[in-house]
């Protein structure tokens, strides 16, 4: 059904990313009845972040029965947690369900959007030089899309071999080699003990240690599998202890630190036991305690990371990195370790390059950008901002909700139909979020947030991406994942301008 407006453009909506967020939003066009559906794709494939990386022990660190479309649950998952390869092919599994393969253009690098007044609608640049125009733009970066690449002195100088987490090489082989990772974020926990498997020696380069927790992790059966397939209600009955669990995690631990610390007090006594029965040595478990208080920085589960400190041929470097030489690295301190192989698990640059991840212009010449910089991160319901017409951020300040993505992601869809609906109704082609809705909403999450660990505790030595340059933990929405999923549902629809 095509969208009527001043200037037909080329598409009716344009989403850039074809991760889960974009593959969202594509099937809740669909289900509206759009077709002229254009998904921009910078990779060569689907998937996100489940195409891109492909490191060794790469998995979900949310139960796979959570971590997944309610609407479209899969039965056959190996494990309560998934490996990325399964997660990679539920993707590909979702786009061919909602036919979506078909709107897809891949290798194609969005470098800019610009509203334009005159004919109500988006011209997109490509990195190939194209334009094209669309009169909704839907932006579906994902979180953790730009990879960062620290600055090490004679990093360019040294002789053996480097290696992002985010562009793997599934060819290269450690066995024999002196290998280090710097790095001890989620994927680092992941990958440590692989690599530790294969290497002959491995240094791990820490600079701020993290919580983990026990990984409770098993094969899922065959019959239980069969069981999943036939009486879907069993499913949806495990999604919901595994979800309650995790919400109790987020929303007591986290969100309501103030009012709930004996329950951040808890987990917090849980890593602290789990890394006490994990490690031997008492001078690595000190050093593998962080110093924060428990949810500043995402926490994770393993069974296998801490251990792996426990082998002779592991060890564990807090020292800085002062510079790279041909064939080792050297600390501040003045250690010199002999290296062949480098492994960066050194995350992504999220609030530098990723709000947003192109250059967008609004309404009045309004930079996107800019705008969040000079003057708070922000976005109405975590999915729009005045002065931004016809956009929808799915990757926005406030408006990552709960520890698994898809309730971002299927709030952020309900939030769809309810505005499109009302476009129709109102028989208009043009929304925007007025700057009061804005500002009352910004004003909300930001008082709500005063209860969290992130005001209320001590997340000083964190170096958590939760929080923004500004020291702003601007990127959790303080809601429920049953909270959120309320209020996408019933925002009041007059707090946008239609036309």
């Amino acid at each position: 059904m095509a969208v009527a407006g001043t200037t037909q453009p080329d598409h009716d909506v344009v989403i850039v990313g074809a991760g889960f967020g974009g593959l969202g939003a594509g099937i809740e066009f669909k289900r509206l009845g759009v077709e002229n559906i254009a998904i921009l794709e910078r990779e060569r494939d689907l998937g996100g972040t489940w195409h891109v990386n492909h490191y060794p022990g790469l998995a979900v660190d949310i139960a796979s029965v959570t971590y997944s479309y309610s609407f479209e649950p899969n039965p056959y998952w190996s494990r309560l947690f998934a490996p990325g390869a399964e997660l990679k092919r539920y993707a590909e599994h979702v786009a061919d369900t909602y036919d979506l393969k078909r709107h897809m253009e891949f290798a194609t690098a969005v470098t800019h959007a610009q509203w334009e007044e005159h004919d109500n609608l988006w011209r997109v640049g490509t990195d190939d030089g194209a334009t094209r125009t669309c009169r909704y733009l839907v932006t579906a970066t994902g979180f953790l899309s730009q990879p960062h690449t620290p600055d090490f002195p004679g990093l360019d100088a040294f002789g053996g071999t480097i290696i992002h987490t985010a562009a793997w090489d599934d060819g290269h082989d450690f066995a024999g080699e002196r290998v280090a990772i710097v790095g001890t974020g989620a994927t680092a926990v992941q990958l440590v003990p692989e690599i530790a498997r294969r290497a002959r020696t491995l240094t791990v380069f820490q600079r701020t240690p993290i919580w983990v927790v026990p990984k409770l992790d098993f094969p899922i059966p065959r019959p239980v599998q069969r069981i999943f397939a036939r009486v879907p209600a069993t499913q949806r009955i495990a999604r919901l202890i595994n979800t309650t669990a995790l919400e109790a995690l987020m929303v007591f631990g986290v969100l309501h630190f103030k009012q709930f610390r004996v329950g951040n007090r808890g987990a917090e006594m849980l890593a602290r036991a789990h890394l006490r029965a994990q490690v031997r040595d008492r001078r690595t478990r000190r050093a593998l305690t962080p110093s924060y208080d428990f949810g500043c920085k995402r926490p994770t589960f393993s069974n296998s990371y801490l251990r792996a400190f426990n082998d002779r041929h592991v060890s564990l470097e807090t020292s800085s990195i002062d510079r790279l030489e041909p064939d080792a690295i050297v600390t501040v301190d003045g250690e010199r370790i002999e290296v062949d192989a480098l492994v960066l698990a050194t995350g992504f640059d999220l609030w530098e390059a990723n709000f947003p991840a192109f250059r967008i212009v609004g309404r009045g010449g309004r930079d996107l950008g800019e705008w969040w910089r000079a003057n708070r991160f922000q976005a109405y319901e975590g999915i729009a901002m005045p002065r931004f017409p016809n956009l929808l951020s799915l990757n926005s300040p406030y408006s990552y909700s709960g520890l698994s993505y898809f309730t971002t992601i299927e709030g952020q869809m309900t939030h769809i139909r309810r505005l499109f609906g009302e476009l129709r109704r109102r028989s208009a082609t043009t929304f925007e979020v007025t700057e009061q809705a804005n500002a009352e909403f910004l004003a909300r999450v930001t008082e709500k947030l005063g209860s969290s660990v992130f005001y209320n505790g001590d997340c000083s030595s964190a170096r958590s991406y939760y929080f923004n340059q500004h020291g702003e933990a601007a990127l959790l929405r303080p809601s429920s994942t049953l909270a959120t999923q309320r209020e996408m549902d019933r925002y009041p629809l007059d707090d946008y301008v239609y036309s």
